[in-house]
């Protein structure tokens, strides 16, 4: 029995570009805050670009704890949703149309989020990346830290806990 070719390395890569997108834009204040994100594979590097507007303290400056909180929660949920959208996306049946429509888009719901503050977040670009616990139907558990210049000198960790959306 012969084997069915792979896809082309573009399709495969489109598609994977196809849902993360419709991932950032099924969440508009991720748009408010400016984050994008980096895709390599199938890990994620979430992106806080400065912007005065996110600054807290004007004195130090410092951005503000809430700008912090909602990026490193953001990071959390676009990851666990990238992972539980990976094998729809990696399947050749599913078209960029049929991702880019919202069909396959569900983000869980946020059932509690416990950031810890460790550094000052300085007036620069910020980082994010997360790590799934565990993912269940039903539940998810979260790990995410933030890092600006170093990834040694993490600003910012969090653990998040999700009710996971109805399968489709």
């Amino acid at each position: 029995m012969l084997k069915p070719r792979p896809e082309p390395v573009q399709v495969v890569k489109q598609r994977r570009d196809a849902a993360l997108a419709a991932l950032v834009e099924s969440i508009p204040y991720i748009q408010f805050l400016g984050v994008r994100f980096d895709r390599r594979g199938d890990e994620l590097t979430a992106i806080m670009p400065f912007c005065d507007q996110l600054i807290g303290n004007p004195g130090l400056p410092a951005l503000h704890g809430g700008a912090i909180a909602a990026f490193l929660e953001v990071s959390a949920v676009i990851e666990l949703s990238w992972a539980g959208l990976w094998k729809e996306i990696e399947s050749p049946t599913i078209t960029p149309d049929q991702i880019k429509s919202g069909g396959l888009v569900s983000i869980p719901k946020t059932i509690d989020f416990s950031v810890d503050y460790l550094r000052t977040g300085l007036p620069r670009d910020a980082y994010a990346r997360a790590r799934v616990n565990r993912s269940g139907r039903r539940y998810a558990s979260v790990f995410v830290e933030a890092w600006q210049d170093n990834k040694s000198r993490i600003i910012a960790q969090a653990t998040g806990h999700f009710l996971m959306p109805e399968p489709h």
